[in-house]
């Protein structure tokens, strides 16, 4: 997928982006574009191309790849129950209870 979309970004760099590549970008992901719209995406993508091109004249050689840009930990709370069992009180409304377990229709043969 990704040799797919840098192939068409090299191929649109090339060329001036015109509003028909706009539209027929809007047609295949079925989006609804007016022409006015199409015209300010096509400033928009070009200026996002013209990013893309400097980003890729960039050394990366020897850069590790990050998961996060920031070298920091996820805060997680503590693993503690803070509400009371209600399962009981929870499935006394249920059509069908076996054993704690809500027993439902089978949906795949």
């Amino acid at each position: 997928m990704w040799n797919m979309f840098h192939h068409v970004c090299e191929e649109i760099s090339i060329m001036a982006l015109e509003d028909s590549h706009v539209r027929r970008a809007a047609h295949l992901a079925r989006l609804a574009v007016s022409d006015d719209q199409a015209s300010g995406f096509v400033d928009d993508l070009s200026r996002i191309l013209d990013m893309v091109d400097q980003l890729q004249s960039l050394d990366t050689k020897g850069v590790a790849p990050l998961s996060h840009p920031l070298d920091a930990t996820q805060r997680l709370r503590a693993d503690e129950v803070t509400e009371a069992n209600q399962r009981d009180a929870f499935q006394r409304c249920a059509p069908a209870v076996e054993n704690g377990l809500y027993l439902v229709p089978r949906v795949v043969e």
